[in-house]
Formats: structure tokens, C-alpha cells, sequence
């Protein structure tokens, strides 16, 4: 019957052609295409680039040959996937930024670390390097596997038998069907070290691998912020790995600095890198660049210049440039790879073992070999040594034989030979039969025999063959091992955060009345004598002023408490930095309040978890309330209650403390109360409080403090009109917390009420800022001590229509030190001998005038006068409390 059309079709399931189709080409894709083997590190093509320069003859120490003869010699012998592939795949393993230890030599335009694709292969020549020798050593001698290459008229390795292990020196990366690999390159020296380490203790672990194994050595070099990431990798398979460019900041002379960029991460374009740089410059995404050049060079190596304006810190910016660009990437390790022919997730102890599987198998099949040949040598040898020994027989045997087969059967009858060594006495030449060929052939055939022996031995003892292998190993990592590029920066991270992108230091944050909100480097403001005129801290709107001051670090937290009670938490970086004079934001960009709600209270705070600190809350009306610090360590965007209030009162102030300090309230006037921060108990974060202090009429709470029990504190109180003072703490009773409290200064129409009552050590510096958002600084020391209820001295002057609105404790700095003379371009801001007149460098044109020192001794006398008469008054007023 005749075959028809319809007879040829066969009918299928189409889910079921498209499933065993879809897997047949996945299997194809991963085992033939994108993953590596686990022994040799290579996939496929590498393989085959590989064994065709070793089969041409294109070894380092012969002449380059066309890139083009390369490609078309491996696509038509073993990889008939196309030239393009086979070129791109040549030209990676001959670029220095790619591959940590290139495989080809390559002569001409490779490509470069800014993107450009090599010359086409007919301009291009290569040929292997030294180290990829060290892949194909020994192929010859039986060491691995041949197949069939694709039309089975060619054989080809199925895997190298590698010296040195590639996956992990040079690492991998493909994109197979449904799966992925991205091996990372490594330091040989380490690498072998840790196949060395598992060699000698098998059940070794990861931990102490990653004693030899730091981490990844990139050949762009670069660094690796920590270990976590690693571990992670090393650990399970899977990880990431922060790169960062290594940079500096240089100074270019005038105060104008600029950072240079001398290593990029791995993989990072460095063209697009530098164009991602000027696009960010460019949409003011990155401020204070004023010049960016590349001045790479052979000579001098990656170069890139990134001038900074002179007022811009290059710290920052480096910082910024670094979450925003390249200058900082992420590898993203995925140690897939073939085992046995299947690919599998392996981590790092498994790759090392399975490399040293393969290594004992090749060097025992080598061994092997090499014993069958010494062994097939001897034997030959043992026949001529029959020969020699009755050399005359034999010529007689030879001559009287008519044929070679007659005479070779002779010989094998009479002597008990083989037949090879019967044709090797026939092939046996006439000089053999001296006396030095005699000696050589008997000291070849004793060599051989010791020879043998130790092969032998090698076979038979698995520690031998593991010795091998490692002198092997020690070999390669003397002759091609070098130092590590890439540094580990240790207690790096994984996941960037702002944090870690902003240096840390310490900052001031003001708070203006209509909540406008800014922060400045503390160094701002330099240290003045008290009576100076202040500078200029901010431009104020109309009927606004600065009401709140806080000194913390740009990593710490900061507490906002409003008048509503409640509580909101930011970190001091994502206060907007701006300039001295500038106003600064709406709080409300910021933190999400209500549109009747303020802000009436801030705390720095550097741990939120701590179990042993405490926050102690007063409000206006007197009442206190003590709640645990972790109690806040959770607060949304749209922030917590902290404090439920009583009708018609609001938050004064929040102070952080240990559970053992003294409290001191204090109110607008002069009423203080100093008892133990015991006599509150702790209580949950949204209860009302307990009476802390009883109020007289029109009185109200403006301050509270903490201080420790050993009397070492002071009382600092400063009045509206400028005035201040401080008192040994001892002079105020220790008392039960809801009294009337003692007076704790004199108010009159010269100093006004008091604006603040806080505890002093002695050592801090105090920050007045006034209404109109002038700010003075000085040193606590600086303010006289004197008795508990006089008036105090001036510690600012001010202007007819001007009052303190908030004073502020600073920490002090090093740096933040008096200068006795004006230095150039900068105002001298202290009280001078004479009427001066300074140009302030931050804004042109403006004055500061500061009072002839000739005023000085008369207030120095009538403060005296004024101490002596209120120490007597003082006297009386006790006398008559009690």
C-alpha cells in the first residue's frame, strides 16, 4: 500500500508536545549553552575557544593568529551557535576589567570599561595565555572524558581537567530558562588555600573556609562594604554583595576640594557611570559639582575628577553620589552550576569539594596512564636486556631466518618474549650494542621499575594521591597567585540606608515659633564671651521667632511632642540642612501633624530600645509623668500619644533619663521644686501624669531638669530680658514632689520672667536665641554663680523690642574654641576694645557692631552693688518662709 500524506501524520496532545519541547530545549539551553561545570568552571563555549587554541598550536609562546581563523576553526569543529557568540565570548576572556585572570591573549581593540565593543575579528589576533595552559595540561594523558562533537566526525572534552579552580578564580555568569548563575571571581591564593584547607580537614565549614576565602576579588578592584553579604553567598548560594568605588577626597588648594575616583565596581560601565553623574549635576538632583572629567589613561590607570564648589561639603556629595550612581552596586550572587550533568544551587564548601573530587580523579587517571606507559616501556627495555645478554645468538638466529616473521617467531620461542619485544630486538639498531647504550638502557629500566613502584604506591594510598594533588596546587599558586585588589571594608552593611550615606557629626536643630525647621553643623556657631551681640541664626518672617533649640548627631533620633500630645520621630539627617540666615522649612514637609497641631517640645535620643532609660514629661499646669523610653521605639509616620492631658493644658518639656536622677521644675515665676525622680512611678505611654508641682496664681511651668544625687549640678536660669545666673544646686532643699516650691531668683522690670530653668554641669556651652533669631553662644563657666535668689547678670543685650525666647544646652567640641582676633574673612563676633565694624563672610555688606569695653566696669560694679543688696534681701525672704 502506497504511503500517503495522511498516513504520516501522527496525532498529539498539544499541552503535552509543548511540555516535553518547552523541556527539551530548557535541558539543551542549561547544559549546553549558560551554566558552567562545577570542575572546570567553563561553560561550553569557553571549553571549546579553549581546546581549539590548544589543537592549533596557538600556545604564548607562538605567534598571534586572526581572532577570525579562531572562530571559524571552534564553530565549524564544536560550536555551531554562531561567530558573534564564540567572538564575544573570546573577547571577555581576554579584557583585564572582565576576567580577574584572563585566558586569552588578545593583540588589537578588546573593548574597554566604557562600553566599546572590540574591532571585528579580522582585525583582531590572540592566543592563549600562560594560565590557560594550566586548564589543558595533561588532556592528552587520559585525564577526562571525549564525546562526539555535534556532526560526530570530531571529539571533543567534556570538561578540562583545570589545575587551578576556574569557577570560583574566575567566576561565572548565563542566563540559562528559568534559572540564572553569577559567580563572582576570586584571589587564586585564597582559592587554592581553601581547596589546601578542605584537603587536609574535610569536615572543615564555611565559617573557617572564609578564614582563607576573604570574600570576591574583583579585577576592577574596588570595595566590598562587610561580610554579611559573603556569608550569606558562602553560606547558601545566594546573596548580595555591596561594591563601592574606592575614592578620595583630595584638596586643590583656596579650601576647594575634589574627590577622584581611582576604582570602579565590577561590571560598572564607567561611561554611563560619569553620564548618570552629570544627568543628576544637571537636574540639581546633586549639588556643589562644578567640573567632572575622566582622565583614564594606560599609564595612570581609572581616573575620574569630580571638582567640588568651595562651600559644598565633598563628603556628602560623595556620599549622595555614591546611593544615587554606580560609584556604588550590588553583585548579586547565584552559585548555580552543572553537577554530574544536572545543575544545582552549591555553596562554597561544595564548590571547593567538587573541584577537588575532580582533581584526584584526574590526577589518578593520570597517574594511571602514566603507569601503563612506564609499564609498557619496561617491558620493552626487559626485553632488550634479554638481548643484550645473548646478543650472539640472537645475530645467529636472525641470519639463519629466511623471513622477519620467522626470525620473530624464533626469538619468542627461544628467549619466552612477546611479540613487542621480539619486534623491538628486531627494530634494535647496531649501536645499541655498546658499552654505553648497554649502561643506559639498564639505568632506564631501574628508573622505570622505581618509577612504577610509586605510581603504584599512589594508586594504592588515597593520602599519596591527595599529596599530589596539593604540591600541585602550592605549584600554580606560587607561580600565577598575586595580592587581593578588592578591599573588605568590615562592619560595612548590606542594605544602604540614608544613615549611611551622611556622615556623622554634630548638628544644631531650630525651631522657629510657626514652625519652620532647619538643622546646622554645631561648629555654626563659635564660642563668644557672654554680653556679645550674637549672629544672625535665621531670617524670621514677620511675628515669627526661633523657640526651640536641640544639639544631637545626624544618626541619632530626635522626638517631636506637640501640643496635642503626641509624638513623632525623625533621625537628624532628614532635618533639611540649610543655610544660617535661612528660615528654614515647614515642619509640616516633614512630619505629618494636624493643621491645629504644634510642636512644643524636641529630645534627642540615640537609642530608642533602651530598657533602662526613662522619659519624664512636664506640662504647663505642674503635672508630671515618668514612662520607659522603649515604650516609643515604634512610631509611624503619623506618630504616637505620649502624654494624655487634663483640660486646658499642654507639654512644657521631656527629659530623658536613668530612673535615679533628681527633677527639677521650675516656673515663669522663679518657683522650683527639686525631689527624686522615684516619687513618680513609671506609667504607660498614654497616661495623664501626677501633680509635680502646685502652682500660684497666673503662674505657669517653663522648665525642667534632671541632675544627679551628688550634688555636683547647677541651677541655670535665664530671664526674658536677657539676665541669667547659676546656683549650686544644694541651696534648693530636696523636697516631695507636689509643693509650692522654693524661689529661685529675684524678678523685677529690669530682668523680666524667667524663659528657662534648667540643670547644669558646668562644662557645656548654652545657645540664647532671641525672637527677632539672633543666637549667641558661650560657655556655661562664663556665667557667674551666685545666690539663689538674685537677679543675675546680662548675658545678652538686646535691643528695646527684643526677648530671649529659648535657650539651649550644647555639648562641647574641640574645635569650638574662642578666637582672641579677627581672622581673615570671618566676623569676630565677642566684645571688643573698641567700636568695631566686621564684614560677615557669609553675607556681604552686613555689620555686626559690638560695645566699647568703657561700659564694662560700671556694669561689673552695679552687678556687684546689685548681688550684695539681694543677697540681704535673700536673707530676709528665707527668714520669713520659714
Amino acid at each position: 500500500m502506497a504511503e500517503t500524506p495522511e498516513s504520516r501524520i501522527n496525532e498529539r496532545n498539544i499541552s503535552k508536545e509543548m511540555r516535553e519541547s518547552f523541556l527539551d530545549y530548557a535541558m539543551s539551553v542549561i547544559v549546553s549553552r549558560a551554566l558552567p561545570d562545577v570542575r572546570d568552571g567553563l561553560k561550553p563555549v569557553h571549553r571549546r575557544i579553549l581546546y581549539g587554541l590548544n589543537e592549533q598550536g596557538m600556545t604564548p609562546d607562538k605567534p598571534y593568529k586572526k581572532s577570525a581563523r579562531i572562530v571559524g576553526d571552534v564553530m565549524g569543529k564544536y560550536h555551531p551557535h554562531g561567530d558573534s557568540s564564540i567572538y564575544e565570548a573570546m573577547v571577555r576572556m581576554a579584557q583585564d576589567f572582565s576576567y580577574r585572570y584572563p585566558l586569552v591573549d588578545g593583540q588589537g581593540n578588546f573593548g574597554s570599561m566604557d562600553g566599546d565593543g572590540a574591532a571585528a575579528m579580522r582585525y583582531t589576533e590572540a592566543r592563549m595565555t600562560k594560565l590557560a595552559l594550566e586548564l589543558l595540561r595533561d588532556i592528552n594523558k587520559d585525564t577526562i572524558d571525549f564525546t562526539d562533537n555535534y556532526d560526530g566526525n570530531e571529539r571533543e572534552p567534556v570538561v578540562l581537567p583545570s589545575r587551578f579552580p576556574n569557577l570560583l578564580v574566575n567566576g561565572a555568569s548565563g542566563i540559562a530558562v528559568g534559572m540564572a548563575t553569577n559567580i563572582p571571581p576570586h584571589n587564586m591564593t585564597e582559592v587554592i588555600d581553601g581547596v589546601l584547607n578542605l584537603s587536609y580537614n574535610p569536615e572543615i565549614t564555611i565559617t573557617e573556609l572564609m578564614e582563607s576565602i576573604q570574600g570576591p576579588d574583583f579585577p576592577t578592584a574596588g570595595l566590598v562594604l562587610g561580610k554579611s553579604g559573603i556569608r550569606r553567598a558562602y553560606e547558601t548560594g545566594r546573596g548580595s554583595i555591596v561594591m563601592r568605588a574606592k575614592a578620595e577626597i583630595e584638596s586643590r588648594g583656596g579650601g576647594r576640594e575634589r574627590i577622584v575616583v581611582t576604582e570602579i565596581p565590577f561590571q560598572v560601565n564607567k561611561a554611563r557611570m560619569i553620564e548618570k553623574i552629570a544627568d543628576l549635576v544637571r537636574e540639581k538632583k546633586i549639588e556643589g559639582i562644578t567640573d567632572l572629567r575622566d582622565e583614564t589613561s594606560l599609564r595612570t590607570g581609572v581616573r575620574i575628577v569630580i571638582d567640588v564648589r568651595k562651600d559644598a561639603n565633598a563628603s556628602v556629595i560623595l556620599n549622595n553620589l555614591y546611593k544615587q550612581t554606580p560609584l556604588q552596586s550590588s553583585f548579586g550572587v547565584n552559585m548555580i552550576a552543572l553537577v554530574n550533568g544536572r545543575p544545582q544551587l552549591i555553596n562554597l564548601k561544595q564548590a571547593l569539594h567538587h573541584y577537588l573530587e575532580h582533581q584526584k580523579e584526574v590526577v589518578r587517571r593520570r597517574t594511571i596512564f602514566n603507569l601503563k606507559k612506564a609499564k609498557d616501556r619496561a617491558h620493552i627495555l626487559a626485553g632488550l636486556r634479554i638481548a643484550l645478554d645473548h646478543i650472539d645468538e640472537i645475530i645467529t638466529i636472525i641470519r639463519e631466518s629466511d623471513t622477519d616473521k620467522t626470525a620473530m617467531a624464533e626469538l619468542q620461542s627461544r628467549f619466552t618474549l612477546s611479540e613487542r619485544q621480539a619486534q623491538a630486538i628486531l627494530d634494535m639498531r647496531l649501536r645499541r650494542l655498546t658499552g654505553l647504550e648497554r649502561d643506559k638502557i639498564e639505568k632506564e629500566y631501574n628508573e622505570l621499575l622505581a618509577y612504577i613502584s610509586e605510581l603504584e604506591a599512589i594508586l594504592a594510598d588515597e593520602e599519596k594521591l591527595l599529596d599530589l594533588v596539593r604540591k600541585e596546587l602550592i605549584e600554580i599558586k606560587e607561580k600565577y597567585g598575586d595580592e587581593r585588589r578588592t578591599e573588605i571594608q568590615l562592619g560595612g552593611i548590606d542594605h544602604l540606608e540614608d544613615e549611611d550615606l551622611i556622615p556623622e557629626e554634630q548638628i544644631v536643630i531650630t525651631l522657629s515659633h510657626n514652625n519652620y525647621i532647619k538643622r546646622l553643623p554645631v561648629s555654626t556657631y563659635r564660642s563668644q564671651h557672654r554680653g556679645g551681640r550674637g549672629i544672625q541664626g535665621m531670617n524670621t518672617l514677620e511675628d515669627d521667632f526661633v523657640s526651640q533649640v536641640v544639639t544631637t548627631s545626624t544618626h541619632h533620633h530626635v522626638l517631636f511632642f506637640t501640643n496635642k500630645g503626641r509624638v513623632y520621630k525623625l533621625k537628624g539627617y532628614e532635618v533639611p540642612e540649610l543655610s544660617r540666615q535661612s528660615k528654614g522649612i515647614p515642619i509640616v514637609n516633614v512630619i505629618e501633624l494636624d493643621p491645629d497641631e504644634s510642636i512644643s517640645t524636641m529630645i534627642a535620643v540615640k537609642d530608642l530600645d533602651s530598657a533602662e532609660d526613662f522619659l519624664v514629661f512636664v506640662t504647663k499646669k505642674g503635672y508630671i509623668k515618668r514612662s520607659e523610653l522603649h515604650h516609643f521605639n515604634r512610631i509611624n509616620r503619623n506618630g504616637k500619644i505620649a502624654i494624655k492631658f487634663r483640660e486646658d493644658d499642654e507639654l512644657v518639656a521631656v527629659r530623658l533619663t536613668d530612673g535615679e536622677k533628681h527633677i527639677v521644675i521650675g516656673t515663669a515665676q522663679a518657683s522650683l521644686v527639686r525631689f527624686k525622680e522615684t516619687e513618680v512611678r513609671a506609667m504607660s505611654r498614654t497616661a495623664a501624669g501626677v501633680i509635680g508641682i502646685r502652682l500660684r496664681e497666673d503662674d505657669e511651668v517653663i522648665g525642667l531638669g534632671v541632675a544627679d544625687d551628688d550634688n555636683s549640678d547647677e541651677i541655670l536660669v535665664v530671664t526674658e530680658k536677657g539676665y541669667g545666673k547659676r546656683t549650686p544646686i544644694e541651696a534648693y532643699r530636696l523636697a516631695k514632689r507636689g509643693g509650692l516650691g522654693t524661689k529661685t531668683a529675684k524678678l523685677n522690670e529690669r530682668n523680666g520672667k524667667l524663659v528657662c530653668i534648667t540643670t547644669v554641669e558646668g562644662d557645656e556651652d548654652l545657645m540664647i536665641v532671641t525672637d527677632h533669631g539672633v543666637i549667641i553662644r558661650m560657655e556655661v563657666q562664663d556665667i557667674s554663680s551666685i545666690g539663689r535668689t538674685t537677679q543675675g547678670v546680662r548675658l545678652i543685650r538686646l535691643d528695646e523690642d527684643q526677648f530671649v525666647s529659648t535657650v539651649a544646652k550644647v555639648k562641647k567640641e574641640p574645635e569650638d574654641i574662642e578666637e582672641p582676633e579677627v581672622q581673615e574673612g570671618e566676623p569676630h563676633l565677642g566684645p571688643t576694645s573698641d567700636e568695631q565694624v566686621v564684614e560677615d563672610a557669609d553675607t556681604p555688606g552686613q555689620t555686626i557692631h559690638t560695645e566699647s569695653d568703657d561700659e564694662a566696669p560700671r556694669e561689673l560694679r552695679q552687678d556687684f552693688m546689685d548681688r550684695v543688696n539681694e543677697d540681704i534681701e535673700a536673707a530676709d525672704q528665707e527668714d520669713t518662709e520659714s
